[in-house]
């Protein structure tokens, strides 16, 4: 069984993108950029692959400030507190980074810097001076979010500092009729100040390139990059006037920092070299980002792909040091709620923390991983997720589990069967065949990101076993063959360990204890694959099964919607 994710690569390096510290996680965050990534690590891992999954959180920029601003404390304690809070939803969601980091530490901020100092000693960088707003009373210039006024389209009040919430428009804020503070309701004057700015116009060619040698990325993520192209890249700040970011490391720069578009996926490299020092050898990192035979994959939504398939790369590929570039991006669309767009500003979100105080997170990842937002945005809703956890997690594969592990236990003291070649019949082989045909596709789909596809062939064998069990029938044959009823469970046993491996990245809660049960020995993140793909023997003791995915009641899931009308009423 070929595997093509790993074709002329000895590893690979997987990312999700740095979710932003200043709230919690919601469905949309976990269907774009997250379950996908881990899914296909988990997957990696089980096929023996040498990979290594990265994230950490965003911690800088005007939105962090803001909001200690208005709960009146330091930014430090701010994003501190919500990476605590991010980390332990991730950690009972699933999620297997095997470093999770953060952008305020020194680790980043070193590496931030030397990223910057390496261009700004080549020349790269350009400087300009612009004028921007400027707050006498507290002596500094102002970002645009800290800033409101008049709209210059539509003369709306309080409109925004690089948009206007009454009719839609956007605009620099130095357009805004008598601009003021949105901290003291000052008024504010234009001062000139000095940034530098990375000219993309003149990095165009290489990123087309770039871009041109990989016609096997997904069409949403092309497109996108081609209508950059088309308009022409222009000059894009790397600095600003702000108190929170990573400093900019020169000489008469006090009060400047890095944008947060600059700083933010070098976390990717500041969390690898943070790995590194863990494992006790600093310069490893090296090997995941600077060695030719690693694959690099950044898993994010399509917001981001201006960022990961476009500006990331043009530093990547600006500096004096040769550095790998993305193998892939695969961006997926958004996902909507009950048929609404998400609202973070109105709270009309299912929030993750929440989710898991009342839900497993197994239910969750099963019913995202069948509708990923892979294409085209996709609608998440209460009632499909019930639908999904009873008729298809439980009925379709626990009710199938359950049901072939009590037989076992009442029967046959938990043994597995006496079962044999010579004792096949057509409908054990046309069963085996079909199973092994599903996980074949399977394994091609998620080496191609296809995971939507990937869970229709491993829907598909849990029908096929739930068939096979109802025509084999050994709940009538134990009363008149009960060495046929023997066979026929060490056939579905066989099929169980297909499902297993098939919903392990998935499900991997539920299929950890089922990986247990079947009595395997090997651990299931380090190359199950081998000892899954081999027969379960007879006689081998079989673990006592519990209720993997139970059922949930109507009456919880109208409370769920519920909660979302009155947002939307609100």
């Amino acid at each position: 069984m070929s595997n093509d994710s790993s074709r002329n690569f000895k590893r690979t390096l997987v990312t999700s993108a740095l979710p932003y510290a200043n709230g919690e996680i919601h469905l949309g965050h976990l269907a774009g950029a997250y379950l996908p990534a881990d899914i296909y690590v988990r997957y990696l891992r089980l096929r023996g692959q040498d990979v290594l999954y990265i994230c950490g959180s965003d911690e800088y920029g005007v939105p962090i400030t803001l909001t200690a601003d208005k709960l009146g404390i330091d930014p430090k304690e701010l994003v501190d507190r919500n990476y605590e809070s991010i980390r332990k939803s991730f950690e009972g969601f699933g999620m297997s980074f095997d470093n999770f980091s953060q952008t305020s530490r020194e680790i980043h901020t070193e590496t931030a810097q030397a990223f910057f100092i390496d261009m700004h000693a080549q020349g790269l960088f350009k400087q300009r001076t612009t004028k921007q707003f400027f707050s006498s009373k507290q002596n500094r210039f102002l970002a645009d979010r800290y800033i409101e006024g008049t709209c210059p389209r539509c003369k709306s009040e309080g409109a925004r500092g690089d948009e206007c919430e009454s009719c839609g428009a956007t605009y620099d804020s130095i357009e805004l009729i008598n601009p003021q503070s949105v901290l003291d309701n000052s008024p504010l004057e234009l001062r000139p100040t000095t940034h530098w700015f990375i000219p993309l116009g003149d990095l165009q060619e290489k990123l087309e390139t770039f871009i041109d040698a990989h016609p096997e990325w997904k069409a949403n993520v092309r497109q996108y990059c081609k209508g950059w192209f088309e308009d022409g890249l222009t000059d894009r700040a790397v600095t600003r006037d702000l108190s929170w970011g990573v400093p900019v490391p020169l000489p008469d720069h006090e009060g400047k920092v890095f944008y947060v578009w600059f700083d933010a996926p070098i976390g990717y490299v500041s969390a690898t070299k943070e790995w590194a020092e863990a494992q006790g050898d600093a310069e490893s990192w090296r090997q995941w980002w600077q060695d030719d035979e690693t694959r690099l994959v950044h898993f994010i939504g399509k917001d981001n792909i201006f960022f990961h398939a476009l500006m990331f790369p043009a530093v990547l590929m600006s500096q004096s040091e040769n550095y790998i570039l993305p193998d892939n991006v695969p961006a997926n669309e958004f996902l909507n709620l009950e048929g609404q767009k998400l609202s973070t500003s109105r709270g009309f979100a299912v929030w993750l923390p929440e989710y898991l105080e009342k839900f497993q997170a197994d239910p969750l990842r099963y019913t995202l991983a069948r509708n990923l937002p892979e294409t085209r945005d996709v609608d998440f809703t209460w009632n499909g997720f019930l639908t999904r956890n009873n008729n298809e997690l439980g009925n379709n594969f626990g009710n199938l589990i359950n049901r072939v592990f009590t037989f076992i236990h009442k029967y046959f003291d938990g043994v597995v069967p006496e079962w044999n070649e010579e004792m096949m019949t057509d409908l054990d082989r046309k069963a085996l065949r079909e199973v092994k045909e599903d996980l074949e596709k399977w394994d091609a789909h998620l080496a191609e990101f296809e995971i939507k596809a990937a869970m229709e062939a491993c829907f598909h064998a849990g029908q096929v076993g739930n068939r096979y069990f109802d025509e084999s029938a050994p709940f009538k044959s134990r009363k008149t063959d009960l060495e046929r009823c023997g066979h026929s469970l060490g056939i579905i046993i066989q099929i169980l360990r297909h499902l297993c491996l098939m919903l392990a990245p998935v499900v991997p809660f539920g299929m950890e204890k089922l990986w247990s049960w079947l009595g395997m020995k090997t651990e299931l993140w380090n190359n199950g694959w081998d000892e899954g793909i081999l027969d379960i023997p007879s006689g081998r003791q079989l673990g006592k099964q519990e209720i993997l995915f139970p059922r949930l009641e109507q009456e919880a899931i109208e409370e769920e919607i519920e909660r979302l009308n009155k947002m939307l009423e609100d």
